[in-house]
């Protein structure tokens, strides 16, 4: 029996929970503390077992969950440094910290795989970059990818890559959803039901989504197919390019990652 515990039940960690409790990951039992009681007493009505501290839960897990905002984890390092030894896993979601820096603040051995996941997971969708230190078996790595794969989908990326990935797929949602809004509010002005296109702009950024992953073709390719010569499509994206849409996302991931360096205490 794999014991998986969390420090932390907020959004993002009970999404994860949700995630194993609805899939077909065979023994396993999950575990949880939180310091807000009302968040942890939620985690428990998922069927997961309350622990009383977040020393307790490293003690009895095998692989064990950072879900903590990154200015909360030093407390969290601190609380369990003494309680590490080489057959647990940490699991963090603190953007911007690394491997080596959770190591220095618990135990110089300690296995660690850094996940940045997305809030879509919520909803069995979410997007997970995932990396891990040299001490994270195989088979540890693998049951780690199996988890975030039961809400959505894992991919493994450069562990030196883990700050800039957050623009990617941890941020990126809020920046989509201030996109959407854009083009909501553009019905409203011109007096287009907001219900009706909120429903068409969201199915569109799914079916548009879907043709990136499943179609075959390059996203080149995909803006050709919507775009006839003199027509609405090519008028829009004439607008896009002059106010220089590709160089406000450029500057925009950077902010991002620029910001996730910052957390770690380390410069860009």
């Amino acid at each position: 029996m794999k014991k998986v515990g969390f420090i932390g039940t907020g959004n993002m960690g009970s999404a994860i929970i949700k995630g194993i409790l609805g899939s077909d990951l065979k023994n396993v039992s999950v575990y949880a503390y939180d310091s807000f009681a009302p968040s942890l007493e939620k985690a428990a009505e998922l069927g997961v077992t309350a622990l009383s501290s977040n020393a307790q839960a490293a003690q009895c897990c095998d692989y064990l969950f950072l879900a903590v905002k990154p200015q909360q984890l030093d407390e969290v390092l601190e609380s369990i440094a003494d309680c590490i030894t080489e057959n647990i896993v940490l699991i963090s979601i603190c953007a911007g910290i690394s491997d080596e820096y959770i190591a220095k603040k618990t135990k110089p051995f300690v296995k660690v795989v850094l996940a940045m996941p997305n809030t879509p997971l919520l909803l069995g969708e979410g997007a997970t970059a995932i990396s891990r230190s040299e001490t994270v078996s195989d088979e540890e790595f693998e049951f780690v990818s199996q988890i975030f794969s039961s809400c959505g989908i894992c991919r493994e990326v450069p562990k030196v890559k883990m700050k800039e990935i957050i623009a990617i797929n941890g941020s990126s949602p809020a920046f989509i959803y201030l996109y959407a809004q854009c083009f909501i509010d553009y019905a409203k002005s011109v007096e287009i039901d907001e219900a009706a296109a909120k429903e068409l702009f969201a199915k569109t950024l799914v079916g548009s989504a879907k043709m990136i992953t499943d179609s075959g073709n390059s996203i080149e390719r995909l803006i050709e197919m919507v775009s006839s010569k003199g027509g609405t499509t090519i008028a829009g994206l004439e607008k896009l390019r002059e106010g220089s849409l590709d160089k406000t996302v450029q500057s925009c991931c950077e902010a991002c990652t620029k910001r996730a360096y910052e957390l770690a205490g380390e410069d860009k």
